[in-house]
């Protein structure tokens, strides 16, 4: 697995600390208390949580992994929750309806299935994994009543799913009020110095930060990371959307998405989830600006992605096989990038085609695909009736010299 490089270096100074761990981030509180965290000069405890819902990990749920994996490189330790106990509560966060709570049985299975897919980001002989069954599960009635006592409903209403859901007349069960506290407690049982969270994790991860005060512990520095666009460069990162690159998808796939992202794109990519260095990729920007081309970068960015998920040899081979699919030096540098519109959702070929600016109508599209004069993505298309679905990123191909990169919205 890569590392940063700098992470590496011995004389790293606090303030290259610092920078390195602003790198990406959405919010960082406090500042001014994370740079006296870092001059105690010891190993700095960073919790993050996952409620173990049946994970299907895609590239969006790295970038906060990404950031535990770069604390772990820079010498801290990695604190992996497991929310066994508050997975069978279920947590509402960005949610306008009550999430099912899970079995026990699901929970453990799901855990499971997270802790196979993490390690292919996280170093597991730095990580710690634990559960917070192992403290709550201990808590009496009379715990859980005292540590409810700790808030009032009033404040509970500050968070904006809670607020709106109660303006829109929409029911709030009570024990969605203990979910936040329970997060907020398991950093005060693990001691945290820094908490990591998604940016509609920050009234929960606030939390912790109150509830260390009130047990007498110092409140832990809450970093908050941003949503990952798709390939679309429009939409959350999403299955839903089909605008995602899932971490176990194969290495030619992988590799395949990755290529097809526009340049502006590809920089949010590499500062989001690359393990390159700050300064490598300032070279880059600057390179690029002199006149090298991005597709140089975009190349070394899948293989750094494709061989961090499966191995430099499949990296290898991907490039390869991509390079062998498009006859390699066929796609021009200047190639158009295009937005189609979809209609419920998807697109014909055909259509597709037309709106892209590269057949003249739909019959000419049909006619070239029955003359297997169409690609997508280096394939030959022969389904006349293909869809497309909305959030998409394709390059096509007519012909030997008409290209577009095309993005389906």
């Amino acid at each position: 697995m890569m590392k940063i490089t700098e992470m590496a270096n011995p004389k790293l100074t606090h303030a290259d600390a610092l920078a390195q761990i602003k790198r990406g981030v959405h919010e960082l509180l406090l500042e001014t208390e994370l740079k006296q965290k870092l001059a105690l000069g010891r190993p700095l405890r960073v919790k993050a949580g996952f409620d173990p819902t049946a994970p299907d990990l895609h590239l969006g749920h790295t970038v906060l992994l990404n950031k535990m994996r770069q604390l772990q490189d820079l010498g801290h330790h990695a604190l992996f929750l497991i929310g066994d106990f508050t997975g069978m509560i279920g947590d509402p966060s960005g949610k306008n309806t009550t999430r099912p709570p899970l079995s026990r049985e699901q929970v453990l299975e799901n855990a499971q299935s997270y802790r196979e897919q993490v390690f292919k980001v996280l170093d597991p002989e730095k990580t710690e994994i634990v559960f917070n069954s192992a403290w709550m599960d201990k808590f009496s009635a009379v715990d859980l009543i005292r540590l409810a006592a700790t808030h009032t409903v009033a404040q509970m209403l500050e968070r904006d799913d809670f607020s709106k859901r109660y303006k829109g007349n929409q029911p709030i069960a009570i024990h969605e009020f203990i979910y936040p506290l329970v997060q907020g407690y398991d950093s005060v049982a693990l001691k945290a110095d820094i908490e990591l969270g998604g940016t509609d994790q920050k009234f929960n991860l606030l939390m912790g930060r109150e509830l260390q005060k009130h047990y007498g512990q110092p409140a832990q520095c809450v970093i908050t990371m941003p949503l990952l666009e798709g390939l679309d460069g429009i939409n959350k990162m999403s299955k839903s959307q089909g605008n995602y690159v899932g971490i176990t998808d194969t290495p030619q796939d992988m590799f395949g998405k990755l290529m097809s992202v526009s340049d502006d794109l590809m920089w949010r990519y590499l500062e989001l989830l690359s393990f390159e260095s700050l300064s490598t990729i300032a070279t880059w920007r600057e390179e690029v600006a002199q006149g090298r081309n991005p597709r140089d970068i975009k190349v070394a960015m899948a293989q750094e992605f494709v061989a961090r998920f499966h191995s430099r040899q499949a990296a290898v081979d991907a490039l390869a096989e991509f390079e062998a699919r498009f006859k390699q030096g066929v796609l021009p540098d200047d190639m158009p990038e295009v937005t189609v519109a979809s209609t419920d959702g998807q697109i014909g070929v055909a259509q597709l085609l037309k709106q892209a600016g590269l057949v003249a109508g739909t019959s000419e599209a049909l006619r070239m695909i029955d003359q297997n004069g169409v690609k997508l993505d280096g394939e030959k298309i022969s389904d006349k009736a293909l869809q497309i679905k909305a959030g998409a990123v394709v390059v096509a191909q007519v012909g030997k010299r008409k290209f577009a990169r095309i993005s389906v919205s």
